[in-house]
Formats: C-alpha cells, structure tokens, sequence
C-alpha cells in the first residue's frame, strides 16, 4: 500500500498525471486547504470539489488508505503540530494558558450551538419523548458517553431507556421498537457506520429517530426524522474534547427540561428515583 499512517500529504504528491477529471478535482480541493478537509465528511468534500462521494472514497483508496476516514486520520497526523491539534502559536504553555485556552473553546461551543439549534426542530424533538413509551440511545466512543448521560437523565423521568455502545445489542434492540418507541443516535460526526445502521434499523421497525450530530449533511441525517445540530471544531486526534461535550450536553440539558416540564408524572417520578437511591451516600 502506498498510503501510510504519517504519509498522506507524500500519497498525495506522488499522484501522477493519468487520475481521471473527477479524481483530479478531488487532489486539486485537498491540495488547496488540506487542514480544512480534517473537519469535512465525506459528502462535504464531494460537493466542495464536484465530484461525487463515491469518487472521493476511491481516490482515498488509489492513495493506499482503506477509505475516508482512514486518509483523514493520516492527513491529520501530518498536519498536527502538538498531540492536541494545535498550531504552534495557540499551543498552551502553563497551567493558566491551558484553562484558558479550553475554557475559551467549552464557552464557544456552548454559544455556537445556542446559535445553530433549530428550535422548530427542537419542539419536534419533545413531541417525540412525550409521546414515546420506550426509548433506545445509539453512540459509539465519546458520543457513547454522551447517550449513557441521556439514558440516566431520562430515566429519572420515568421511562423505559437505554444506552447501547454495543452495535450488534444496538441493532438487536432497534428491531425490536414500534411506533411508540424513539431511536436517538448520537454521533459527533454523522458517519459512524454502526450508529447510522442502528438507527436505519429503528426507522424501518416503525420508531421515531432522533439524530444528534456536528453535521447535518451527513448518513445519520438522511435517516433520521429530526436531527440537532451541535458544533465544535475537531480533528481525527481531537475526538472527544470537553468543547465537543458542552454542545451535546447543552442539548441533553435543553431536551430534559423542556420534556421534564411537560410530562405530568416528571415529579413523582424524579421524587421516586431520589428516594430510591437516599441510603446510598453516607
């Protein structure tokens, strides 16, 4: 393979003149800004270069790279300048600097999603819960994290919730709901392809799916009925940053209240759940 883990941008290079236009199109766009593909999908890239998605996974392989994101993560260890993804200039340098530097990054996120959600959205989002009697939770990885957070939240309210981090017990699970049962999949990118499958499963049993993602040109979009948009810059190395958190956390926080506010059982519920874990802390 001619593609290796530090050597995309060399792949890149010792492309020669034979690539077909579409193919062509797509060295020239990676060639112009390679830092900005590190954030890009798939679908992305293909419309920024005007060529299609299929075609920008087969120049990724006539590189040497298994696909996308395994070019991606290539570029990104050439262009990576510390192990967090920083340039030089905004690398931190002592204790004060680095808080600085990721409260800074945790408070944009928080406002650029404030500034991205679509409330309309976000209403259909609630109809969901309130109408739902079970609730599956689809996330792999940090995004994992994140649904275990939503799991435990809205089990406090009285429903019958769960996380699943396993995608074979995911799409399992998803086959298993009805029309009264809600798919959320949660995925920083769009792309994970076990999430996406999860939720493709939980659409055709007859759920309705929630999507909670950085990109709403994504797989996970096309399957999903409604989809929240968080934001928050990342690289293949930076994965699950605090920034990333703050904008699905936000949105957990925005969903419990406006759902915990609206289903007449919420308190007794939330009273119920105290009550039952009381004796446990000293």
């Amino acid at each position: 393979m001619r593609g290796s883990p530090s050597g995309a941008l060399v792949s890149l290079r010792s492309l020669g003149s034979g690539m077909t236009p579409a193919l062509r199109k797509i060295a020239e766009y990676v060639q112009q800004d390679p830092q900005k593909l590190l954030y890009q999908t798939v679908v992305e890239v293909a419309e920024a270069s005007g060529a299609s998605e299929a075609s920008v996974i087969r120049f990724c392989r006539d590189l040497g790279f298994s696909g996308f994101q395994d070019f991606k993560l290539a570029l990104a260890s050439d262009l990576a300048a510390s192990p967090v993804g920083l340039s030089p200039q905004d690398d931190p340098h002592t204790p004060e600097e680095a808080l600085e530097y990721v409260t800074h990054h945790a408070r944009q996120a928080l406002e650029d999603t404030r500034r991205l959600l679509d409330l309309k959205a976000v209403a259909q989002a609630v109809e969901f819960f309130l109408t739902a009697r079970r609730i599956d939770l689809y996330g792999v990885g940090a995004s994992g994290v994140t649904a275990q957070d939503f799991a435990y939240k809205f089990l406090r309210l009285g429903y019958a919730v769960q996380s699943y981090a396993d995608p074979h017990l995911a799409a399992m699970s998803a086959a298993t709901l009805d029309r009264e049962g809600l798919a959320i999949a949660i995925t920083r990118s769009g792309t994970t392809i076990d999430t996406v499958k999860a939720l493709e499963v939980a659409r055709r049993a007859g759920a309705k799916t929630l999507a909670l993602t950085q990109r709403l040109k994504s797989p996970i979009a096309r399957v999903a009925e409604v989809t929240l948009v968080t934001s928050v810059t990342e690289s293949p190395l930076t994965g699950g940053s605090v920034s990333a958190k703050m904008g699905q956390l936000l949105v957990l926080d925005l969903l419990y209240t406006l759902v915990a506010l609206r289903r007449k059982e919420a308190q007794e519920f939330i009273s119920r759940t105290a009550a039952a874990v009381a004796d446990r802390n000293y």
